[in-house]
């Protein structure tokens, strides 16, 4: 005996959310280009960080920062800050470059560098990404640890080991 096919049917509902289910299986996605203020990095990394003094108005790193980096930049990075930057513009890339400057923002040029900030007590190792770009190296480097405590009485003294029951 032939086994008739069965036909089923399927509701436009079904049709297209079917078809979805079979898009979405795509094994390979397309990487959606990085942009930071309607700009991709490598026009960020060819704009300098302080506008010519001839043309004050030119396009710049300090003028598409969020406004405290801005403040922060038009008076200047300090003494520290520049030696730093220095230290990364001229870094092989498999280096660290260490520092204290928890207040320095991230630059597009810093991009792609591992950096260790300090945070008091030894240096945490950051790498760099493009969504970092604004944003102060200290707010990647926790100073302080959220406490947890153990049961009542351990490493206590031992008046403080009596739980009550009730």
């Amino acid at each position: 005996m032939a086994r008739r096919s069965k036909k089923v049917f399927r509701s436009p509902k079904l049709a297209r959310r079917q078809a979805r289910k079979r898009r979405s299986t795509i094994a390979e996605r397309r990487k959606k280009e990085f942009l930071w203020r309607g700009m991709t990095m490598d026009e960020l990394s060819a704009l300098p960080l302080y506008p010519p003094e001839d043309q004050p108005e030119a396009p710049c790193i300090a003028t598409l920062m969020p406004s405290r980096a801005k403040r922060s930049l038009s008076r200047g990075l300090s003494e520290e800050c520049e030696h730093f930057l220095e230290k990364v513009r001229n870094n092989e890339g498999s280096k660290i470059v260490k520092t204290h400057c928890r207040g320095m923002y991230i630059l597009p040029e810093m991009v792609g560098t591992t950096v260790g900030v300090h945070n008091g007590r030894d240096f945490v190792k950051i790498e760099i990404i493009p969504e970092m770009i604004g944003h102060a190296l200290g707010e990647f480097a926790p100073t302080r640890r959220s406490v947890t405590h153990t049961g009542p009485g351990v490493g206590a003294t031992r008046s403080s080991k009596h739980v009550a029951l009730k």
